[in-house]
This record gives C-alpha cells, structure tokens and sequence, in this order.
C-alpha cells in the first residue's frame, strides 16, 4: 500500500518537479547570498541598514498590492483550463493584473507624498532610497502575479528564474560592475536604482514566458468575470501573504523604526542567511500547492496524506543539512560581510532552529489555502502576526537584534503549531513528518 501511494503520480510528479525549483531556488538563492554580501561590503553596515530597512517596507506593500492573485491564479487558473472556460481564465488574468497595477500606481502617490512632507526629519540617503522603493511596489506585484500565472501554465523554471534569479544575478552585476570596474561611489539609493532596473528586467522576462506559454484558445475569446467570486477567494489570501511578509519582516521595520538602522541591516542579512533552510520548502511548494488542491477536490485522502508526509521529510531533512552548515559557519560567514555584521551570529542561529521546526511541519500554510481554508489561515497568521509585533516590540528594547530573532523563532513556532492543530481538527490529516510514524505502521 505504501509503495504504491508513493509511486503515485502526484507524488512523483512533486517529487521531479521539486528537483526542477529546488535547483532554481539554489541558485536564486546564491545569488540573492552574493548580491547581500557584495552589497555589503561595498556601501557599509549603516548604509546596509537603510537598504534593508527600505526594502523590507516595499516588500511589504508589493504583497498588499498583489491582492492575493499571486496566490489565487494557482487556483484559478487550473481549474479554468480544466473545464475549457477560456473567459474567466483570460478575464482572472487581466482582472488580476489590472487591479494590482491600480493599487500599485496609488501605493508609489501616497507613499512618496508622505515621505517628501516628513522628509526634514530623515536624512537624505534615507529619503531618497524610500523615494526610489516605492517604485518597486507596482513593479514586484506584477512579476509576482505574472510569474504565478507562468506557474499555473507549467512553466515553473520560467516562472521562477525572472524572480529567483534574474532580479538578484543582475543586481550583482550592476553593483559589482559600478564599484569595481568604474569605481563608482554605491550608497543605498543607487543599489535601490539598481533593484527597480533588475526587478523591471525580470517583469518583461515573466511577460513573455506568460505570452508564449498561454493557451491559444484565450486569444480568440472575450474575458469573463466573476469579480466577486474572485474577490472573496482574494481578500484572506491578501492578508496571508502581507502577513506572512510582515511577520518575516517584523524585526528589519522595528529596528529600523526605532533608528537602529545598522542592527536592521545585521538583523536582515542574518534573517536572509537564516531563510537558506527554508529553501527546501519553498521549493516542493512550487508544485504542491496545485497537486493539494487536485487530490482534495477528488477526495484522495490517502495520497494527500502521504504527500503531505513524504515532502515533509524532504523538507526536514534539507532544513536540518543547511541549518547544521550554517550555525557552524556563523561567525565566518557573517564577519565576510565586514566589520560590526558579526554581531548577528546569535541571532542568525535562533533563527535557523525556527527554521528547522517549521521545515518538520511541512508546507502547512499551502495545505489550508488550497483545501478551501483560507480564511482560517488568514485568522492566524494575522494574529500570530500581531503577537509577533508585540513581542519584538518588547524583546528588542531588552535584547536588541538579538531579542528580534528570539520573537520571531517563538512566533513561528507557535503559528505552525496552531496550523497543525487546525489541521488535524478540519482535515483528518496528521502534519508534517507526524504522519510518517503511522503510514509505516500500515505496512
């Protein structure tokens, strides 16, 4: 029995393509390591900070302007394509994009509105690197909603190489090219310049994979809409993901809002080293997220069940490898990055153990949204966001950067918790590696 849930398609299918992204998040993630680091080097721990501290509010509002779609086409569009209604998938797609571009226009008003009628209390490299960001918003929802859309027609390396690799490959060549060859003088708002040129460059490459990828039956067919289907879909998936950025973002924003700009940049670097473990998951995500919604919708327990196991164990096992390397490698990696980075060892260790935690829980969060339980989803990680928010609050002021990666390694361990549990409640499914123990006793 197990051997043949195991062999079966979803699982294989998963199993491949995971290899396929895990390979593309490899890379993408070395590169985003190299730009980091030589970014780094190049402008200093204080104008470090500034970038880090910007990029993480653009981040932040880039997944509010997404609205949800770069999550809901992976649904949608699947299902469209199933039943041959061209209409509402070619009306999904533009409804999707249109919307985010609108909100993306009024976020980059407001936002550099506000900061030029404040902007006698921020310095200028700060002002001008919040200035030029805002431009990143419109530009990263419409990557992320296109390159979801690419994901929906099959195309997870062309999905994922404009985003994983394009955008950081060609940040690193602009910085390193501007520094060392011209011997330019790089502070934070010319690498946030360089980030909208790169981010831009991967748009137009997500653009024409979605082009050449799209089914030819939408050309000749008027889009339908069904907006407020689409919205209520929409609405907690926007919530999950502001707030899932929001919550891996907590600790940069704190510390950057309380003026500690360089512990912002040490915390960030050490966050994105952190995230390393979570390669591994993000990579079977890539095409679990489909696969989970196909096997609930035909009521196939017991494939999803193993599903849920087996790549739970995969992801562990990646987390537990990379995790290892790092801690050992702690001071090293971090005292490469320059004088005063080397302060973030403490926290850069926390923070992979919540990772490793998280890597056994499995792809949780993908689970509930593609089961029809967004909503719930949207609850708790609101809250375990709030909770977050507090706790670094408080933790910061007593413990520095170091208290900001102890809040969000309690945070992510409760949150996965209540996951687990809600799981288990709604789906009869046992999280993560739990399920393994019993699968083998079935033997």
């Amino acid at each position: 029995m197990r051997e043949g849930v195991l062999a079966s398609t979803p699982v294989k299918s998963v199993a491949l393509g995971s290899a396929t992204a895990f390979g593309i998040h490899i890379v993408g993630a070395g590169l985003t390591y190299c730009s980091q680091l030589v970014i780094a080097r190049i402008i200093g721990a204080d104008s470090f900070g500034i970038y880090a501290y910007v990029l993480a509010w653009m981040a932040v509002l880039a997944y509010f302007c997404a609205l949800g779609f770069d999550v809901a086409l992976l649904r949608y569009v699947p299902a469209y394509r199933a039943e041959q209604g061209w209409g509402l998938l070619k009306g999904v797609i533009q409804y999707a994009e249109r919307r985010a571009a609108a909100v993306g226009i009024l976020v980059v008003s407001v936002g550099m509105s506000v900061v030029l009628l404040v902007a006698t209390g921020m310095s200028p490299a700060l002002r001008n690197t919040f200035l030029i960001g805002f431009l990143l918003v419109p530009v990263w929802a419409l990557l992320w909603i296109r390159s979801a859309a690419v994901r929906a027609f099959g195309g997870v390396a062309a999905a994922l190489v404009p985003d994983r690799m394009v955008r950081d490959g060609l940040l690193v060549g602009f910085v390193a090219v501007a520094s060392f060859g011209l011997g330019q003088t790089i502070d934070a708002p010319w690498v946030m310049t360089a980030t909208l040129v790169s981010s831009f460059t991967g748009l137009c490459l997500a653009s024409l994979a979605a082009r050449r990828l799209r089914p030819r039956a939408i050309d000749g067919v008027s889009a339908k809409y069904a907006a407020r289907i689409w919205r209520q879909t929409a609405l907690p998936l926007v919530i999950i993901a502001a707030a899932e950025t929001l919550l891996n973002r907590t600790g940069v924003l704190l510390l950057g809002w309380s003026g500690y700009t360089t512990d912002a940049g040490i915390y960030g670097l050490a966050f994105n080293m952190a995230f390393l473990a979570a390669l591994p998951r993000a990579a079977v995500n890539t095409l679990f997220a489909p696969t989970i919604s196909d096997l609930f919708a035909r009521g196939d327990r017991t494939t999803l069940q193993a599903l849920v196991s087996q790549s739970a164990s995969w992801t562990l096992c990646g987390a537990a490898c990379i995790a290892l390397v790092l801690s050992v490698l702690a001071g090293s990696l971090l005292s490469w990055f320059g004088h005063g980075y080397e302060a973030g060892v403490p926290a850069l260790r926390i923070l992979l153990l919540g990772q490793v935690f998280a890597a056994s829980a499995g792809s949780q969060l993908q689970v509930m949204t593609m089961t029809g339980h967004e909503r719930s989803a949207a609850v708790l990680l609101a809250a375990c966001t709030v909770v977050n928010a507090g706790l670094s609050a408080l933790l910061i002021n007593l413990f520095g950067l170091t208290g900001a990666a102890v809040a969000a390694t309690a945070t992510l361990i409760v949150w996965n918790v209540a996951m687990a549990l809600f799981i288990r409640r709604h789906l009869q499914l046992l999280p993560g590696v739990l399920g393994l123990p019993r699968r083998r006793a079935r033997v």
